[in-house]
């Protein structure tokens, strides 16, 4: 077995350990329209998960850049304990980016990763999935203030039909209301829609926004879709996920791999791609999704950013 690799990142040097511990077994349950899952006969390797990093860094990192992370840690694999990171580690190189943020009672230095070095020295600490804060730090309104606007799509059942649905309705609706928005696989069992912000709003003020949308259509479809909090008074209906616009919550960063058998990616997609009857949550691994990032399918949705103030009047006015 393999001790060490070495990699080079630009002017950086990451020394990759054990990489040729398995971290997602051969087997499992399967990809949807990805052939299955586990890399071969001995699954998913550190290497292989450093390989793919390495290679999808260049349309991650504009994803990364800025955003204090949570790192989901996997040390033994999917099938060991899990580690959820905020805390950045003295231990780790002083040439990571960190962001030091305010929490109740304290503060919080989170890793913030804005190079290929630095993704490559998480997969180094079996960092299998990246989740981001939706503010920047030197943004428009700074780390209080979100740029990203999440709708987080949690079927009752793994049901991607049901996704799917609520997807196209939370799309025309956002649309109706004059707010591009993008579509993204999660990797697990739905889909996020983003919408793009000035960076102009509080974390409040984002999140009110949210819950209006989201109860306007769950309104219009309650036999569909609902915004209970309480798993027990959902049914059989889709969540309408909200939550992840609050201060210091996070959402699955594009292109990161989560802990699943398989090792499935979160991945951007077009919104025609509803029309695929292939698409699915897990519907890409660490073997292809690099492939789906090259297509660009955000193209440029993102760049421009949108106040709130015309699209809640709107949404008003719709909602009498």
């Amino acid at each position: 077995m393999t001790s060490a690799r070495t990699l080079r990142a630009g002017r950086r040097t990451v020394q990759l350990h054990r990489p040729d511990k398995v971290l997602f077994p051969a087997g499992g349950e399967g990809v949807e329209g990805a052939g299955g899952g586990g890399g071969g006969s001995a699954g998913y390797t550190k290497g292989d998960l450093a390989d793919y990093y390495r290679a999808v860094a260049p349309f991650m990192l504009p994803h990364l850049r800025g955003r204090p992370l949570m790192l989901e840690r996997h040390p033994d694999g999917v099938d060991g304990p899990r580690f959820m990171q905020k805390d950045t580690p003295d231990h780790y190189p002083d040439w990571i980016t960190r962001a030091e943020v305010t929490k109740e009672g304290g503060t919080v230095t989170h890793t913030v990763c804005d190079d290929t070095a630095t993704l490559l020295y998480l997969a180094d600490q079996a960092c299998l999935t990246l989740h981001r804060w939706t503010s920047r730090v030197g943004g428009a309104g700074g780390v209080t203030h979100p740029d990203r606007l999440v709708f987080d799509l949690d079927p009752a059942k793994d049901d991607f039909g049901q996704v799917r649905e609520a997807a196209r309705l939370v799309g025309e609706l956002l649309d109706h209301i004059g707010l591009p928005s993008a579509l993204m696989t999660t990797g697990s069992r739905g889909l996020h829609v983003i919408v793009p912000l000035n960076g102009r709003h509080d974390f409040d003020d984002v999140r009110a926004f949210a819950k209006d949308v989201a109860e306007t259509l769950a309104r219009a479809h309650p036999e569909q879709l609902t915004t209970a909090a309480r798993k027990k008074d959902r049914g059989d209906r889709l969540y309408l996920d909200v939550q992840r616009n609050a201060y210091a919550q996070t959402a699955v960063a594009p292109f990161s791999v989560r802990a699943r058998p398989g090792a499935p990616v979160a991945v951007p997609v077009a919104w025609e791609d509803l029309d695929d009857p292939a698409l699915g949550a897990r519907r890409w691994t660490i073997a292809d999704a690099v492939e789906q990032a090259r297509t660009n399918p955000w193209a440029g949705l993102l760049r421009s950013g949108r106040a709130l103030g015309p699209a809640r009047r709107k949404l008003r006015a719709l909602s009498g």
